[in-house]
């Protein structure tokens, strides 16, 4: 119930300030859909719970962020396995692919492991925004039959100002048989479609679905580029001693390097930086104990998916706990000041500044006595815990910088004015 209120009250903020923007009907959609929280088994779930505007796209549920940083599903009790990332910027990442440098390097896709390839509808968020739909851990619905139901006939008139036919053609609305309807809230259910057209036009409908969400994820409502960072750049502001200090470290090779992964080629639109080359990495950070998966969970990440693969089953073993390199986009971005937020796919790191530590750090100080030290626990020790996968860690970019203490503090500096304003 928490999640629910304080998601609906940042959505209630969004839409206000969202008001004078320049949607196109299709972004328009798709925003509704994204907004739309009785698309899930139990009403009480949107895209933007778990990926909220004014968390720069990511969680901004406290308790969860303090903690293990996974969120609850729709159906209580139920838990993923990874922290959300955000969906701001996602959308310049490629369809999944490879390049051929010595040794394969596997680029885009989305989710952190990569699974959303892209090659089914095109783009890698459309492909991603299908997924959650019916995770049975998220949004719980149990056939896509039900989102398709569901956006074509709004529990909530009024908050779709377009509408699915608006975009996509009279002809796109059908009816869904009420023998499937009235299944749509059990989120164990198990529906089938034995009409082959009505299949067809399901499957159709929700391919659309996922393409007007897209758009929304493509907008500049979501991907604005408005943060201090991009002003200076232009030439409309300015950034401190202390934060330009913080960008030479960034991208001096010799320094921080941060520039080798989180790159500063402008990808995006109108030729701004994303901050990542959506490739995969595995940083060796530490379990967490709070995962409600256990504390003995470890992400085998791009591995995992690339087994299932027959193109690329043959690399898996040497991305084990590989993570796409995400944008650095809104790290700092919550929805007050104090809001907790949690870094790194399983939410491990609760500060910048540990993060930073880590990175400058992680070979050279010894391993914690304890292998499920939290953050804070290690900092005090002056220790880190075991990697989840050591045999694949990145020792090249990362684990013995020398940043001084100072070089450090300039970097949490300048990362945080990468927040859109």
């Amino acid at each position: 119930m928490l999640h629910t209120i304080r998601c609906a009250t940042a959505a209630i903020m969004f839409a206000g300030a969202a008001a004078a923007s320049d949607l196109s009907p299709v972004e328009t959609l798709g925003k509704a859909i994204f907004f739309d929280t009785s698309l899930s088994a139990n009403g009480n779930q949107s895209c933007a719970s778990c990926h909220d505007p004014a968390a720069g796209f990511t969680s901004p549920l406290a308790d969860f962020n303090a903690a293990g940083a996974v969120v609850e599903g729709s159906v209580p009790g139920r838990f993923g396995n990874r922290k959300p990332p955000s969906a701001a910027y996602a959308t310049f990442s490629p369809v999944l692919h490879h390049i051929d440098d010595d040794g394969v390097t596997i680029v885009g896709g989305a989710f952190l492991d990569g699974r959303a390839t892209g090659k089914k509808l095109g783009s890698a968020i459309a492909d991603q925004a299908q997924g959650p739909f019916l995770n049975p851990d998220e949004m719980a619905l149990p056939h896509a039959a039900c989102v398709v139901a569901k956006v074509l006939n709004p529990a909530d008139p009024a908050a779709y100002p377009v509408r699915f036919t608006d975009v996509w053609g009279a002809d796109a609305a059908f009816d869904v048989p009420a023998e499937i309807t009235a299944r749509c809230d059990g989120p164990d259910a198990e529906i089938t479609i034995g009409d082959e057209a009505l299949s067809a036009r399901i499957d159709a409908a929700f391919d659309r679905i996922a393409i007007s969400i897209a758009r929304f994820e493509s907008s500049e409502e979501v991907n604005p580029f408005s943060s201090r960072f991009d002003a200076w750049v232009a030439g409309t502001g300015t950034l401190s001693e202390q934060e330009l200090r913080g960008f030479e470290v960034f991208e001096a090779e010799k320094k921080g390097n941060c520039a080798a992964c989180h790159v500063l080629t402008p990808t995006g639109r109108e030729q701004h930086a994303v901050f990542t080359d959506w490739t995969f990495d595995n940083l060796g950070v530490p379990r967490n104990r709070d995962n409600p998966q256990g504390a003995d969970y470890v992400d085998p990440g791009l591995g995992a998916f690339l087994k299932t693969d027959p193109v690329y089953a043959a690399y898996a073993d040497d991305v084990m706990g590989a993570q796409q390199v995400p944008t650095l986009r809104n790290l700092n971005k919550r929805v007050s000041p104090d809001a907790p937020k949690a870094y790194m796919h399983n939410g491990y790191f609760k500060t910048l500044e540990g993060v930073v530590h880590f990175y400058n750090t992680r070979d050279v100080l010894p391993r914690c006595a304890d292998p499920l030290a939290s953050e804070a626990e290690a900092l005090a020790a002056k220790c880190w815990p075991t990697p989840q996968f050591e045999a694949t860690m990145n020792k090249d970019e990362l684990g013995n910088l020398k940043l001084t203490p100072e070089e450090e503090a300039d970097l949490v500096a300048f990362l945080k004015v990468l927040d859109d304003e």
